[in-house]
Formats: structure tokens, C-alpha cells, sequence
């Protein structure tokens, strides 16, 4: 078990009280072994499953002299594209298989690496409905995880007869609640027996459909707004469900109740409570408030932030603000939502145009705004720092910290000493505890560190 802990020698508001987070023996290790600084990936990436249906409507994107999306994207410094497909979308010709195809091989074809998301429906899953696709319904519990194992594993072995085998595989998109269901089952709390059942055939489909390939996906797991995430990987761990690399995290102010600094603490909480990956894997903000279509925009004034002024600068400075604090919370990298959603002729369920297009990296003209290079700005990257612990004979050593917001971590025992793996800011000032039982945490001696700038091991003292 994995802890939070409160003490009264620690500075105020520095530690949270006591709370119980499942870390399996795999996660930690792979938490633990960590990667050199040079083999730690950082995604940039954008979601571009409207583009193909855009420039079909007659969308022009420019961007110093390149006009074709996806090289835009490439030239402007992203390294991940994000695609959804949906199963069976009789309502629109985009978002199936054929479509997703043609948006792997663009972005591939860029130099791009791609993620591909799975609805598991055969329209939009969010964090509001998650609408059983029609072939589904009816099925038994079983029978719906045989189809989603199917239809994940014929799925990714087509794409791998293509050379298109994805980087990353989401199983599930803003998985709120209880996933291949209906509009009643939303309002209903999850059954985890069953959505482990379907949830662990997903990710055995993506394991075994790759097994073969050159290409091993990541596995996602997704969630909408951060104050959702802790409590539902708790779950889905003491479900059973583990067996996955990557937290995905969508954060829309207008839509949270969080802001950047508790999006930031809950980005710290999950990566070292559950031994995983995160990112930020929806995101947006306005740079006008103005509209270039009679359908009305989803973002406005009711999305700000304070600091974050609605303006082509002000949208600029939230996304190298928003990576910035994803790298110093030991995230992985962002995701925008649909860049490239901009207003056209095409007629849409909602309206005529688009409901992003004061939220995309393209102006009403289709010139790129300054987010665009978002990906080019200056940042601070994390160092690679083992936290180390003299092997004195104790069974076992546990860590926390102000960079772990608190969740106490046991440390892994190597040669003569206990390890812990961290990726923190350079120079940074951290407080830790150490304690040979995670009871001892509480009371152990604050320890002061500032961060090396080029990483490597601490040591720290043990209270026995």
C-alpha cells in the first residue's frame, strides 16, 4: 500500500492526511528503474482527428510557407499525434478505421509518432455518456469483452500490415463512467467487476496484437479533469486493473473545478502513488473571444484562468505554462484537443463551422497563432536523481516528500542500499523523510536537498 501522511514538524500545508493508494510490484520497478535523461520521452502532441474532414471542407492552414497540416504540426515542433476511432459511425464518414488509417500515415509520414484512441462507441465517449456501440448491445458482460478484445486486436494487427502499428493505444477515452453503456448507465456507479473485465481485454488485445511487432504500444488510461483521477485508478487498481503505462489526464478550466497548482499536486500524487506515466492528454484555451461561424464557441470568457488573458499571447503562455508545470510535477507531456478545428462551410449535428475555431492554432484568416510553437519555447528539463538509503540491515526503507505531494513511496533494495527514482526540477528545493516503516514516515526528521543540476544520487538518512 502506498500512504499519505500528515506531521506537525512539517511545514503547514506541505502534507496531506492519510489516505491509501495501491502500487503494484511491476509499476514501482518500472517507476524505480527509470531511464537515462537522453531516453526519457516528452510528447508535445495535438490531437488532429478533425483534419482530414476539414480539408475536405475547404480548410487552408499556413504556417511559415507550409500549408499542409500535418508537416505544420511537424515544423512547429510537436512529436505526437493524437486520433480517435469510433466502431461503426453510420452518421459521419470520419473517425472510423479508414479515416484513422489515412491520419497514422499522415502523421507517421511527418515524422510524428501517433496515439490512437479508442472509443469503444460509435459516436463520442466523454466524460458525460460512454454509449455501447449498436453491434454491442444487447451482449453479455462476456460477450462485450470478447467483441472489445476483437475488435481492439483485428484493429491494431490491421494497422501493423500497414506499418502503422500506434505508439500509444488508449483503451477507453475520458472513462469517467461505466464504459460500453448508456445514458442511464452514467448516472449509475460503476460496476468494477465488469469494467475490469472489459478494461483488462482492451489492454490484453493491445499486448497481444503487438507482440509481434517492432512497435510496443503504451498503454493509456484516461479520465476528464484531475479531480476525477485519484479516486478512479484507486478503484480500477483494487479492481485489478494495473497492467497499463500511461495516466491520461483531460484538464478544461471551464469544465474543472481544479486549478493549475491542484492539477499540478494531483499530476505529483498519481505518478508516485501508482508507478505510472502522466499526461495531459486534453487540454485547450481561447486566444479570442470573438467567432468566425453562427455556431457558438464552446470556450469563452468562462474558461480563463487567472494570468491568462484570452489572447493569441495569453493562449501561448498557457501552454508553455501548463507544459512547464507538467515537467516540474514529473508528467510526461500535453496533448491540445483538435488545433486544427477551424471554421469552415461544412454542416455539422450542432451547426454550420466549428465550436473551437477561437480555440485552435490557426486564426479566422488560417494563419498559425503563436501556440503553435509551443513546443519551441524554453524550458526546464527534469534530472534524473536516485534518492539513496544505507542498507542497514532494516526489511524495508519508505520515502516521501514535497515532490511526491505527500504519498509515501517504499524504495527498492539494490546492493548495499534502498533506491527511489525521481525526474525533478534542476535546482530545485525539495524537503524528503525517510522511515524503515511507512507508519515512521510521520515522525521521521525533515531532510533538506536542493536538487543537483545535472542529477545523480542523494543520499539521505534513514529514521530506524
Amino acid at each position: 500500500m502506498i500512504w499519505f501522511f500528515s506531521a506537525e514538524k512539517r511545514p503547514p500545508n506541505i502534507w496531506v492526511d492519510m489516505k491509501h493508494f495501491t502500487l503494484t510490484a511491476l509499476s514501482l520497478l518500472a517507476l524505480i528503474a527509470g531511464t537515462s535523461a537522453s531516453a526519457r520521452d516528452y510528447w508535445f502532441g495535438a490531437d488532429l482527428s478533425y483534419v482530414n474532414e476539414m480539408q475536405d471542407c475547404g480548410a487552408r492552414y499556413s504556417y511559415n510557407g507550409e500549408t499542409d497540416p500535418y508537416k505544420i504540426f511537424a515544423k512547429s515542433g510537436h512529436n505526437l499525434v493524437r486520433v480517435r476511432l469510433w466502431n461503426n459511425p453510420t452518421w459521419t464518414k470520419y473517425s472510423d478505421l479508414a479515416d484513422a488509417e489515412k491520419t497514422l500515415a499522415a502523421s507517421r509520414a511527418s515524422g510524428q509518432k501517433v496515439l490512437l484512441d479508442f472509443h469503444y462507441s460509435d459516436d463520442w465517449a466523454d466524460g458525460e455518456k460512454q454509449l455501447a456501440p449498436a453491434a454491442w448491445e444487447g451482449l453479455s458482460d462476456q460477450q462485450q469483452a470478447d467483441a472489445l478484445y476483437a475488435f481492439t486486436f483485428d484493429t491494431l494487427t490491421y494497422l501493423n500490415t500497414k506499418g502503422l502499428m500506434p505508439d500509444m493505444v488508449q483503451v477507453g477515452n475520458e472513462s469517467n463512467h461505466e464504459i460500453v453503456s448508456s445514458l442511464e448507465g452514467a448516472k449509475l456507479p460503476i460496476n468494477w467487476t465488469r469494467n475490469a473485465l472489459l478494461f483488462n481485454a482492451g489492454i490484453k488485445a493491445v499486448r497481444d496484437a503487438s507482440a509481434g511487432s517492432s512497435v510496443k504500444p503504451d498503454i493509456m488510461l484516461h479520465i476528464a479533469q484531475p479531480e476525477n483521477v485519484e479516486p478512479w485508478f484507486e478503484a480500477a487498481h483494487a479492481a485489478g486493473v494495473t497492467d497499463y503505462d500511461i495516466i491520461g489526464i483531460s484538464y478544461y478550466r471551464k469544465w474543472s473545478k481544479y486549478n493549475l497548482q491542484q492539477l499540478a499536486e494531483t499530476m505529483r500524487r498519481v505518478h508516485h502513488g501508482f508507478g505510472k506515466e502522466v499526461v495531459v492528454v486534453e487540454t485547450a484555451y481561447a486566444f479570442t473571444d470573438s467567432w468566425n461561424d453562427e455556431m457558438g464557441n464552446l470556450l469563452g470568457t468562462d474558461s480563463i484562468l487567472p494570468g491568462y488573458p484570452i489572447t493569441p499571447e495569453g493562449q501561448a503562455k498557457y501552454m508553455h505554462d501548463l507544459m512547464q508545470l507538467t515537467l516540474d510535477s514529473g508528467g510526461a507531456g500535453v496533448v491540445y484537443w483538435e488545433p486544427a478545428w477551424v471554421s469552415t462551410k461544412c454542416k455539422t449535428r450542432w451547426g454550420t463551422g466549428s465550436s473551437w475555431e477561437n480555440a485552435a492554432f490557426f486564426d479566422f484568416k488560417g494563419k498559425a497563432v503563436p501556440a503553435i510553437e509551443w513546443p519551441k519555447a524554453d524550458y526546464v528539463w527534469p534530472v534524473e536523481v536516485t534518492f539513496a538509503v544505507a542498507d542497514t540491515g532494516q526489511p524495508a526503507q519508505f520515502l516521501a516528500g514535497d515532490f511526491t505531494d505527500g504519498v509515501i513511496v517504499p524504495m527498492i533494495k539494490d546492493g548495499g542500499q534502498f533506491v527511489y527514482k525521481a525526474w525533478l526540477r534542476p535546482g530545485s528545493e525539495i524537503i524528503a523523510a525517510v522511515a524503515a516503516t511507512q507508519a515512521a514516515v510521520g515522525d521521521a526528521e525533515v531532510q533538506d536537498v536542493k536538487i543537483p543540476e545535472a542529477g545523480g544520487t542523494v543520499t539521505l538518512a534513514s529514521q530506524l
